[in-house]
């Protein structure tokens, strides 16, 4: 959960406003999904102009944030090896999120208010008519509806053929996690932040708590995935880079057991914005995707625009429009 995204961009107000959702549903449901670690972003890049970008546009949307020096990184995490980062900025009020917990939260909060959930597949293929009538679901039943959202991930593309081509691209997004040093509390969320290393290529990880690991994770794209049939097995290079990495950043996890890893998938985007538009045969279909590897925190802030939108039938950003991609992106 981290509002750095360098200059002229609508991510860092986006999370902001999410940030303070999320603790609302927090107190309301009487449930922790938000972990305030703080979020660390490192500067190994001789070209830190994404971050000083970041800074004016992170202090006018009202974000705690400091910009420190090595040396006072140095100090305050000693168990960091800054030797080739420049400087750093840091989101107090920042750290990470629960993400499986909130998902069932919002699903046990919509059945309570009445809402109906189901488990189901929607059959593949482009759905036909204008505007869309009803979906046909695996189990030979029917949903009918005046307006219809699909925020479906990695798997829209297959929904929309037509509509949308490989303008979401699911890509295979390696994570480990690592065992720190019995005894050794250096690692865990009370004592180090959430962090990010922005150098020649992007790191980021999370402190270690009482669920998991020390997470470390390369947030280059990964090679195309199918997010139905691929095999989730991590890749043995990737791995070994990891490993150099953590050996190098944080020396007292040097040679740290791997205790578990994931495959998961960016729904990647060739711009890496998002998708936020009318179908543009149905406009009573609503797409919303391309998360990119950076849409679930936003969830709460961008779930209360599209509600708008859908209801009171808004129009959506232009930068977040189908129409923003050539007709050839999407072959």
């Amino acid at each position: 959960m981290r509002c750095t995204y360098g200059p002229d961009q609508p991510y860092t107000e986006l999370a902001a406003r999410s940030l303070k959702l999320w603790r609302k549903y927090e107190k309301r449901w009487n449930e922790k999904f938000l972990h305030p670690a703080g979020v660390l972003w490192m500067v190994s890049s001789h070209d830190d102009a994404y971050e000083r970008g970041s800074l004016p546009v992170l202090r006018d949307a009202k974000v705690e944030v400091s910009e420190l020096s090595t040396a006072t990184m140095k100090k305050r995490w000693p168990q960091i090896d800054f030797s080739d980062v420049h400087w750093g900025i840091f989101e107090p009020a920042c750290g990470y999120l629960d993400a499986r917990a909130s998902c069932e939260a919002v699903v046990g909060a919509f059945v309570k208010q009445g809402g109906a959930y189901r488990q189901i597949a929607v059959l593949a293929g482009e759905p036909e008519g204008a505007p869309l009538r009803e979906l046909r679901l695996s189990d030979d039943s029917r949903i009918m509806a005046d307006r219809y959202v699909f925020a479906c991930g990695p798997w829209l593309g297959k929904l929309f053929p037509e509509a949308l081509g490989k303008l979401i691209q699911p890509t295979k997004q390696d994570i480990f996690f690592f065992g720190p040093p019995a005894g050794d509390a250096r690692f865990d969320d009370r004592h180090l932040p959430v962090w990010g290393d922005h150098g020649e290529r992007f790191f980021y990880g999370i402190p270690g708590s009482d669920r998991r690991g020390f997470k470390v994770a390369d947030d280059t794209r990964g090679k195309p995935f199918d997010p139905t049939s691929g095999e989730r097995v991590v890749s043995q290079a990737t791995l070994k880079r990891v490993r150099e990495y953590v050996d190098s950043r944080f020396p007292a996890m040097k040679g740290a057991p791997l205790i578990e890893t994931r495959v998961c998938q960016y729904e990647q985007t060739p711009d890496s914005d998002f998708i936020v538009d009318r179908h543009p045969k149905m406009s009573n279909a609503w797409i919303l995707g391309g998360g990119s590897g950076h849409g679930f925190k936003h969830g709460p802030a961008l779930g209360e625009m599209t509600a708008d939108l859908v209801l009171k039938d808004g129009e959506p950003r232009k930068d977040w429009q189908l129409n923003r991609f050539s007709k050839t992106s999407k072959t």
